[in-house]
């Protein structure tokens, strides 16, 4: 049986087992965010959260669900107004590298590329494929591809993968490249791959033989990556795109192997394991676009609001909003989170079944959702600064309701908050009060 490693479980663990001092005087905390809280009706109420973001080199915008309209339309606003206004270089998703590339040719106009981006997005075909397969990205990716069109290759918006998923698709372009460009070295690559798609291309088959027999095709799939790694030095190829997709692709199959792996033993280190891949494919798009590129990365809450501000890291949880803030400074990464408190959702009831519109309940008493559904304005956002950072009514742990692929309504106030310091997770925070479900392209 497949072992889904679903971290929405493990943050429950957490809410659990962790008792902090949670605040008690909501009544203060709602006048506080009242004054503080900026409308959000029309795109151009986003002013203030493009002039602060468009400064930074990275941008990491959120989501609490994989599923609402509203978080994607808004993602889809502020993507296009720091790439139009503030010359943004690239957009990295929560998807994986292989499929999503296809999207990328599309907008940059690709002799291999589909014909449009509702073509491109018909063709996907791995679950969860509502993330992908809806109209606001067909929308944003005919924009990027007019944006695109009378630009230099090289100045050219990318939009790409940055999961750890789909392997076995990674391979096969793998093969592809080393068969066309290094003949050379094509049937040592093959074999060492053969190692881990022997069993059915099943990733799941192979990480319960692994747990069962006590091997593993780690080696050979680092010993892959390295020679890619090698190949592009040698031929100081760091900036080649044939060579830069031959090496994600190697990276993937490696970190995928790794991740499959881990799942069976521990959730928290294939978590991080995942994480570390996602965060190392953003670092590598920083670079492939050049010294002064900057990047918009899209991903749940969960990935992007650092995990310092949760019990999360009290457990070794990392995440790219943790690594980002780390590696690159704060004040080089700007962090938005989203929530809503009541509304409608597309979600699954377990992994990989059919998706469904799925109602969901008021915040519970006392989160971030319920205490912001208080505030009068209907729709807004919060800006957050170092003296919000120190203040001691927001500078305690709430819970914040976190809607995975795999949702049961019925479960919420148990299975789907985290406890977390909301100005430490996030630079900004945008509060939808209804939402509702993505429209799948058809």
């Amino acid at each position: 049986m497949k072992k889904i490693t679903s971290f929405f479980i493990v943050l429950l663990s957490l809410v659990i087992f962790y008792n902090p001092v949670l605040g008690n005087d909501n009544k203060h905390l709602i006048d506080f965010l009242s004054h503080k809280a900026i409308p959000l009706e029309v795109t151009a109420d986003l002013d203030k959260i493009i002039d602060r973001a468009g400064q930074r080199q990275l941008v990491l915008l959120g989501e609490s669900s994989h599923g609402t309209v509203e978080f994607y339309s808004l993602r889809v606003a502020i993507t296009k107004r720091l790439i139009s206004e503030k010359q943004f270089s690239f957009v990295a998703v929560e998807g994986d590298w292989p499929s999503i590339d296809r999207l990328n040719q599309y907008v940059k106009n690709m002799p291999s590329a589909l014909k449009s981006a509702k073509e491109v997005l018909l063709s996907f075909d791995r679950w969860p494929e509502w993330m992908w397969k809806n109209y606001e990205i067909e929308q944003l990716a005919e924009w990027l591809r007019e944006y695109n069109t009378d630009l230099p290759s090289d100045k050219k918006v990318g939009f790409h993968g940055m999961d750890v998923y789909g392997p076995w698709d990674a391979m096969d372009n793998l093969l592809v490249f080393t068969k066309k460009y290094l003949p050379l070295y094509h049937d040592e690559i093959q074999n060492k791959l053969q190692c881990f798609a022997r069993y059915d291309r099943n990733e799941w088959a192979y990480a319960e033989a692994v747990s069962r027999e006590g091997f593993s095709c780690q080696q050979g799939l680092i010993e892959v990556s390295n020679l890619l790694r090698t190949l592009v030095t040698i031929n100081n190829a760091f900036k080649d795109n044939e060579f830069f997709q031959a090496e994600q692709n190697a990276l993937i199959v490696k970190n995928a192997e790794d991740y499959y792996r881990l799942a069976i033993g521990n959730n928290l280190t294939s978590w991080n394991s995942r994480v570390q891949h996602m965060w190392l494919s953003v670092k590598r798009l920083l670079y492939f676009y050049g010294t002064n590129s900057k990047g918009i990365v899209w991903a749940h809450n969960t990935h992007v609001g650092d995990s310092r501000a949760t019990p999360m890291y009290s457990q070794g949880v990392v995440n790219i909003g943790s690594l980002s803030r780390y590696e690159l400074g704060r004040w080089r990464v700007f962090v938005v989170g989203f929530s809503t408190n009541e509304g409608q959702v597309l979600a699954a009831n377990s992994w990989e079944s059919t998706v469904e519109k799925m109602q969901i309940p008021s915040g519970v008493k006392g989160s971030y959702e319920d205490i912001l559904s208080k505030l009068k304005l209907h729709n807004f956002y919060l800006l957050f600064d170092h003296k919000d950072r120190k203040n001691p009514w927001l500078n305690q742990y709430r819970k914040h309701r976190a809607i995975g692929v795999v949702y049961n309504p019925k479960n919420d106030a148990l299975d789907n908050y985290v406890l977390s310091i909301l100005p430490q997770r996030y630079d900004a925070f945008i509060f939808i009060r209804h939402t509702n479900p993505l429209e799948l392209i058809e």
